[in-house]
């Protein structure tokens, strides 16, 4: 329920009394005497959902936006009139509240700090991350995405798009930019300084070691915490749920890959730094996309499909604009899914056919003891370069012909030429090993 309190501007005031009364609202009416052009102050509760159609039909009547309301949140309304009102707003006895497009401008407001202040956190957020990733310690990475304010600005771009309210659009959407550009220019500097200072030594494979793979070479599936994270961010705005736990949502969508791409721009690994940050790119962008399509879904649009907004043509034009670019971008994800698969099925066909050349009894004191499908690194699209085949015994050397076996064995199953690596580990055993 809300609590509702509008100063009426002089020859507004009947007409905004007749709205009152044809919506059947319990009011007060009380005459204004400082002298601004007003002519009294209304004050009146409604359920939640009344708020945004009354407040519509006011504006009709000619309570612009010059007009001052305020809306509070009310604990009990005790009248048998208003029962009566929330049970007509109440849409087939489906009482949950939406907020409305007034008060969820406002909160998206709210939740973007002043930039002072955001730029702080931010900066504090890219080192915390940077270490962690250096450190290869999930638990510092997750204590950067807590800090991060990046909640307001992702929502407030969108629902500025929706309510037609420019400064809000422009704020949101120059936060993003800037808070993405900080972490990345932070990053850079302080993993250079790591590798300066000997903190991670030079020549090692900084991906493999501080394993950043799934930054570098994302896929599909990396959509999925960035689509999620704009849908629950819409949702914790306009039904009340916790801001802070989606603002970690986004924070992981956005913190890590930026934080990956200083990295291995500071390593000189730029292809591996293209595809951190095309998934930086994706991300916002489909965090973007899924809460203007979220506030769609909610019903935060213009009513009516031939009616006349301001604010329905650029809601199209958005949405347009962030679903072709996240296609685009989309294509190299859907190559490294399909690489991803590819590995994993040519891994297990290698498993299966090491398994039974080595049935073959001239290997009986031969077994296998893992097969991996090494990728050439050569990202963000990579190809597989070898397929290492670990094969233990008791007898030291290689077995001659053993490797052009497996090589035979497992290019039937591949269009493409395979590199087959026969590594040999010799074990001894010693003392009573039982049955």
């Amino acid at each position: 329920m809300r609590y509702l309190e509008v100063t009426v501007p002089k020859g507004k005031r009947q007409a905004v009394i007749s709205i009152l009364e044809d919506e059947g609202i319990e009011y007060v009416v009380s005459d204004e005497t400082s002298g601004r052009g007003y002519t009294a102050v209304v004050r009146f509760p409604v359920p939640t959902r009344a708020v945004e159609p009354v407040l519509d039909r006011l504006r009709q009547a000619g309570i612009s936006e010059d007009a001052s309301v305020v809306v509070i949140d009310a604990e009990t309304v005790i009248s048998e009139k208003f029962s009566t009102l929330r049970a007509q707003y109440s849409h087939g006895g489906q009482t949950g509240s939406r907020t409305s497009r007034q008060v969820l401008r406002t909160k998206a407001d709210e939740l973007t700090p002043p930039f002072p202040i955001y730029a702080v956190m931010l900066l504090i957020s890219a080192v915390v991350a940077t270490a962690g990733l250096l450190a290869d310690s999930p638990a510092v990475v997750i204590g950067a995405m807590v800090i991060a304010p990046l909640l307001g600005p992702a929502l407030a771009a969108n629902v500025g798009i929706v309510t037609g309210d420019d400064r809000l659009k422009a704020t949101g959407f120059s936060y993003q930019l800037a808070g993405v550009t900080m972490v990345i220019v932070a990053s850079i500097a302080l993993a250079a300084l790591a590798r300066l200072a000997g903190l991670e030594p030079a020549g090692v494979d900084i991906v493999v070691a501080t394993e950043l793979q799934e930054r570098v070479a994302p896929n599909l599936f990396s959509l999925a915490v960035a689509l999620g994270a704009g849908i629950a961010g819409i949702l914790s705005l306009t039904r009340g749920f916790s801001e802070a736990i989606v603002g970690v949502m986004i924070a992981a969508a956005l913190i890590p890959p930026s934080a990956a791409v200083g990295i291995t721009v500071a390593w000189g690994m730029y292809g591996a730094a293209t595809g951190a940050a095309v998934l930086v790119i994706v991300n916002v962008l489909s965090i973007n996309l899924a809460a203007l399509a979220t506030l769609w879904v909610a019903g935060y649009r213009p009513q009516g499909l031939f009616e006349v907004s301001p604010t329905r043509t650029p809601t199209y034009t958005y949405a347009a604009i962030f679903g072709v670019a996240l296609l685009v971008l989309a294509a190299p994800l859907a190559g490294v899914t399909l690489l991803d698969f590819h590995t994993t099925e040519l891994e297990s066909v290698a498993e299966d056919e090491a398994e039974t050349v080595l049935a073959d009894p001239q290997y009986d004191t031969r077994e296998v003891d893992d097969v991996v499908v090494e990728l050439d690194g050569n990202y963000p699209i990579q190809s597989v370069d070898r397929i290492i085949i670990t094969v233990t015994g008791q007898t030291p050397g290689p077995e001659p012909g053993l490797a052009e076996r497996l090589h035979t064995a497992i290019s039937h199953h591949s269009d493409e030429s395979l590199t087959v690596e026969v590594q040999y580990v010799v074990a001894e055993q010693h003392g009573d090993t039982g049955d």
